[in-house]
């Protein structure tokens, strides 16, 4: 019996907290396979899992791109819609399978984990800022039922590993120019003293970077420094340890969203941002540490810790007339975060009879403790209001936020050819609000008095999940897999009320979902063929109840469907040549009718935020060393901008040129590029602002653009 090891979506001596056995039995001809779960180098097979799954290496994320945003090369990947904002003050607009698509700044709806540290938060509110391209390993892409063993807020899952050292040492810069000001240089070392398999072996990566642009739009300048750490030691025969470090700041302008109007007039306007002085600084540090060990030959052991803080001040486009209500929190948000958690799990493989089995129980705890205070943004000189500075406090809070998480799971080998998977999670969510911030008003009753807002609210699901696989040839395999989800609202979410009131918006309650999904997943050559066909019921799904000056509130829209088929190819023929396609329909619509003053909701409308048709087609030829290219083109339709429909983001296409060389001699290799993005010089939308209030919905995207870049690296003998 061939004993077969891969992570199943924990990677790299890093475990992602949640899912623990998301794959089946790879099927050998000739011989009984079976699956050990663990966290190995040798990554997630997109082949024999039974979900979809989408796997992209680093050096593929790197090649001839700036480096700076997951945008760049992970468009192409079939359910995921990510959107560059061109606005580094809101982070990228992702979603998949329709799910982060209300998120008007941030990430919603999805876990987000980077070398095993969630970049999600507990109340399931997340950020792609402190990712370091230059380092990424790999990233895999989970979709479809078994993301909701990942817990609260897991429509779908991002999973990021950097570089493991490995012999022999290197060292590497790199930079990368291009319009709007922008620019980008890196430095990047990495090694291992052994092999790692003796005790006292060392292996390092340590990557910092630092990105600097003007935008393509009015005030929409960014400055990011971003640093990466990798520390792994071999304690004895049976134990490794890992130290993890990552520290990223930012200091960006927020230009804003557009009408149609100011679109089509003039994309690069920013007419309130300047006016208002929008931005918003960012500080993050955190670290992990990971301790593993084989407790037997059939028992593993994993525990994880992390810990880390977060610091955000925000300037946002709010007039001085809302402020002055009492229960008003004003215009500029200052919070400070401080989040931990740990995540402990034991691996037991065994046999009934002559079926093996693979067993997986843990326990993942996580926890944020937020300052919040909010003040006036803007000081009056000679009874006129100046913008942009910070004036009285106007809020004054402490959020508490925890999850506590036991999950199992199993893997079966029922024949050769049929594996089941299994799996469960109980997801309990907890919310503390304290507020310190009160003010009696006057009698009047546009100024009631600011009472005591604080609060509580606490959410919790069982979370079941199964797959069965077939393997129909050493090289085809079918599964049907079905799951249960569910997502709280955000701290953020409950924190504004859609009746302009103080106090938490307790009405919001957490969304639940119930996914059916059937797939096929064909070798052919070097190459491989996926698809899968899936329908989620969405019950008290969470949406946009209004957006105003980068202020969202929300509330729940009842019932809401996603229908879709998902197919991809990702061919390698001819040696150095490689195709890339895929293709996405997803039918997303309400299934009941909404009543509310603003944004109300039809039966049958489509969900905002979320295309109907993504295509994307790739053509690459890149050898070892020499000349190479590639020529991509990538299609979204038309987006709705609110939940009535009323208006739309328009459909587009736009495709992408590369090509450099890459020359190898000794121990040098150095890498020089060009790119031309939008090559037709195509006008369209970005992204959208979801129920902006003020229809201010559009994000426009740049016309045609350059960039040039280098990389230089020299290997140690």
């Amino acid at each position: 019996m061939n004993i077969i090891r891969i992570s199943s979506f924990s990677v790299r001596f890093v475990a992602v907290p949640a899912l623990l056995a998301v794959s089946a039995a790879c099927a050998a001809a000739g011989n009984e396979s079976t699956l050990v779960v663990s966290a190995s180098s040798d990554g997630l097979s997109e082949l024999d899992t039974p979900a979809a799954v989408s796997v992209v290496d680093g050096d593929d994320l790197r090649l001839a791109a700036p480096r700076v945003n997951l945008s760049e090369n992970l468009s192409g990947l079939p359910g995921v819609q990510i959107q560059n904002r061109q606005n580094y003050a809101q982070d990228l607009q992702i979603s998949i399978r329709g799910f982060g698509s209300r998120s008007t700044y941030g990430v919603r709806g999805m876990r987000i984990y980077v070398d095993g540290i969630p970049a999600t938060m507990p109340d399931g509110q997340g950020q792609t800022s402190n990712i370091d391209l230059n380092s990424v390993d790999r990233v895999e892409v989970l979709r479809g039922p078994f993301s909701a063993l990942y817990g609260n807020a897991s429509g779908g899952v991002i999973n990021i590993a950097s570089q493991k050292g490995s012999q022999p040492a290197s060292v590497e810069a790199s930079s990368y120019y291009g319009s709007f000001g922008s620019w980008r240089y890196g430095l990047k070392a990495q090694g291992a003293t052994g092999d790692g398999s003796q005790a006292g072996d060392v292996d390092y990566a340590v990557s910092a970077t630092r990105f600097s642009t003007h935008g393509y739009r009015d005030h929409s300048s960014a400055q990011k420094n971003l640093g990466n750490a990798r520390l792994g030691v071999r304690i004895n025969d049976v134990s490794t340890l890992t130290l993890l470090f990552n520290s990223v700041d930012i200091n960006a302008q927020d230009a804003g969203g557009l009408t149609n109007a100011e679109w089509h007039a003039n994309p690069r306007q920013s007419p309130r941002a300047e006016q208002y002085n929008t931005r918003k600084t960012t500080k993050q540090t955190q670290a992990g540490l990971r301790y593993e060990r084989q407790m037997s030959e059939n028992d593993d052991l994993s525990l994880m810790a992390w810990a880390g803080e977060r610091e955000t001040v925000q300037y946002q486009s709010i007039p001085r007339a809302p402020q002055r209500k009492a229960t008003h929190a004003g215009g500029v948000i200052d919070l400070t975060r401080h989040y931990q958690g740990i995540d402990a799990r034991w691996t037991h493989r065994d046999a009934i009879g002559a079926v093996p089995v693979t067993l997986t129980g843990g326990l993942d705890y996580e926890t944020m403790s937020e300052r919040r205070k909010g003040f006036e943004n803007f000081v009056l000189q000679n009874n006129t209001p100046s913008y942009g500075h910070k004036g009285d406090l106007r809020r004054n809070e402490r959020n508490l936020m925890w999850n506590l998480d036991p999950y199992l799971q199993t893997s079966w080998q029922l024949t050769p050819k049929l594996t089941l998977d299994a799996g469960v999670r109980f997801s309990t969510v907890n919310f503390d609000d304290n507020d310190f911030y009160t003010r009696r008003g006057s009698n009047s009753v546009t100024d009631p008095d600011n009472g005591d807002d604080s609060g509580e609210a606490r959410y919790h699901r069982w979370l079941p999940a199964a797959a069965l696989k077939y393997a129909l040839t050493d090289a085809w395999n079918i599964y049907a897999s079905a799951g249960r989800g569910f997502e709280s609202p955000t701290i953020t979410e409950l924190s504004y009320r859609n009746d302009d009131q103080g106090g938490l918006n307790n009405r919001l309650q957490p969304s639940t979902s119930d996914t059916l999904e059937i797939g096929s997943k064909t070798r052919i050559g070097n190459g491989l063929l996926s698809a899968a066909l899936f329908q989620t019921d969405t019950k008290s799904e969470i949406v946009v109840a209004n957006s105003e000056g980068r202020r969202s509130s929300y509330k729940n829209a009842g019932q809401t469907r996603r229908r879709g088929l998902e197919l991809a190819l990702d061919q390698q023929f001819a040696l150095d040549w490689r195709l890339r396609a895929s293709w996405t329909l997803l039918d997303a619509t309400y299934r009941d009718s909404v009543e509310s003053e603003k944004n109300p909701v039809t039966r049958g409308n489509r969900l905002p935020g979320v295309a109907r048709n993504m295509a994307f087609a790739a053509l690459e030829y890149a050898p070892e060393a020499g000349w190479y290219g590639g020529i991509d083109l990538r299609y979204i339709s038309e987006i709705q901008t609110n939940d009535s429909n009323s208006e739309q983001a328009p459909a587009y296409a736009v495709t992408a040129l590369n090509g450099g060389y890459k020359w190898r001699t000794g121990n040098w290799v150095l890498d020089l590029f060009g790119r031309v993005d939008n090559l037709f010089d195509r006008s369209y939308v970005g992204s959208v602002i979801v129920n902006e209030g003020n229809g201010r919905y559009f994000e426009p995207a740049p016309g045609r653009n350059y960039g040039v870049g280098a990389s230089l690296s020299w290997e140690f003998d």
